[in-house]
């Protein structure tokens, strides 16, 4: 779901702002009324799924509401090297000005959107669904959230107030899982649910023992994952599970085979690259 105007637009005049400042003189010191007005075209310069196009149209918009922004193609549809993109029209200081901040977000997002789709597609034979983390860039969460969406991934948690996690660092701080729950279940509100992290099948127990919503299955080997899982099944098959660390292209498919609900790795953003294009006159 692309983010609300009302959210994208601050954040858009803000990055418009960091890049013209005080004006782009460039653009400015050349164009003249006769030859202001052009059309210009969106190239893309190597494979991939394509996402951002609705938001870098508001980065022109905002700059000049009369442009014309034209998308060619679908947004979270793949595409090769070659494919024209967009086609636009306006006049040149705004096209110019606003260019940098479009393509660098659609680019960004695009390899999101990219790499999220290669790991959706390495456990497509499996009920497993992939979702994103919080490993985010500052600032940008949103977008790169909404980029995985495009992939085919779910969000997982956008912030810390819309779900209760409970990481190594809280169960240390508590005391154990059990104390750290019982703390927690007092003082949230409904219906947010409660998530575990845990390492050891000991750990597995204690979260179903204290009535944990889902439990999270952190750094586990295939063989005690398998059993982990077998473990949460047998007790409560309301309990959803989830699978994290270190998972890579090569280990995706072993983690799914375990029977798990759903599989979370920062990868599709931290080690995605960006998707080369550009835009030409």
């Amino acid at each position: 779901m692309l983010p609300s105007k009302l959210i994208l637009e601050p954040l858009l005049r803000g990055w418009l702002l960091e890049d013209i400042g005080r004006g782009d003189r460039t653009t400015n010191a050349i164009f003249t009324e006769e030859n202001k007005y052009q059309k210009a075209h969106w190239l893309l310069k190597e494979n991939g799924v394509i996402a951002g196009l609705p938001i870098a149209k508001q980065v022109f918009q905002l700059l000049d509401e009369k442009v014309i922004f034209s998308e060619k193609v679908r947004e979270g549809e793949y595409y090769s090297s070659g494919t024209i993109l967009v086609e636009m029209e306006g006049e040149m200081d705004g096209l110019l000005t606003g260019e940098r901040v479009a393509l660098n977000l659609v680019m960004h997002l695009s390899g999101v959107a990219t790499m999220t789709r290669k790991y959706v597609e390495a456990i497509a034979d499996f009920p497993t669904q992939l979702v994103d983390t919080r490993k985010t860039t500052p600032g940008l969460r949103i977008l790169e959230k909404y980029a995985t969406q495009v992939g085919g991934a779910l969000n997982h948690r956008m912030g810390l107030d819309d779900a209760v996690m409970i990481k190594d660092n809280h169960i240390e701080a508590a005391g154990s899982i059990a104390k750290a729950i019982a703390l927690i279940r007092g003082n949230i509100p409904y219906p947010l649910t409660i998530e575990v992290e845990t390492n050891t099948l000991e750990q597995v127990q204690e979260a179903i023992d204290h009535q944990a919503d889902i439990i999270m299955l952190d750094n586990m080997a295939i063989p005690e994952m398998i059993e982990a899982v077998k473990i949460i099944r047998q007790a409560n098959e309301r309990i959803k599970i989830e699978a994290s660390g270190n998972i890579t292209l090569d280990t995706i498919a072993q983690v799914a085979q375990t029977g798990i609900d759903f599989i979370s790795t920062s990868a599709t953003i931290t080690k995605a690259p960006w998707l080369d294009l550009s835009m030409k006159f």
